[in-house]
């Protein structure tokens, strides 16, 4: 079984953003997003493999047997737009989404060009729901505080 690479590491998350964010721009939303996500989920911003910007964990296992860890919450400042790891596959979170702005979808992330082009208020009710659904679905340190 393939080892998953997306692993918490050492780096540091600021030096990660001045060298990695393209543009002013997207260093300053990389610092709102951090900003946004350690509000919500009361973890510091933690490097996740080379490129994403983690908040706290989880353990996952698939059906198949294939387990690993994963941020509860995250966010890559990539060059074309923004990855962000905020979205489980809810009722209510895809009738979030029809509110959120201006976005793309990919399988399990929401791509935006900068968070001017987004909703907010929405952003953030869409990642309380994901923690919700985690922490229903996989052990977690988000568990107490959710679902309480």
């Amino acid at each position: 079984m393939a080892e998953t690479k997306t692993k918490e590491t050492e780096a540091d998350v600021y030096k990660f953003i001045s060298s990695f964010a393209s543009t002013e721009q997207k260093k300053k939303d990389s610092y709102e997003l951090i900003k946004i996500l350690q509000d919500i989920t009361g973890e510091e911003p933690r490097m996740w493999g080379p490129t994403i910007i983690g908040f706290g964990r989880y353990h996952y296992k698939y059906k198949s047997g294939h387990e690993g860890d994963a941020p509860i919450l995250g966010f890559s400042p990539r060059k074309a737009a923004f990855s962000l790891y905020i979205y489980s596959d809810t009722e209510k979170s895809n009738s979030l989404l029809s509110k959120l702005g201006k976005y793309k979808m990919g399988k399990a992330c929401i791509y935006v060009n900068k968070l001017a082009d987004i909703n907010i208020p929405v952003l953030k009710e869409l990642c309380v729901e994901s923690i919700k659904y985690i922490s229903e679905h996989n052990e977690c340190s988000c568990r107490k505080k959710y679902n309480d």
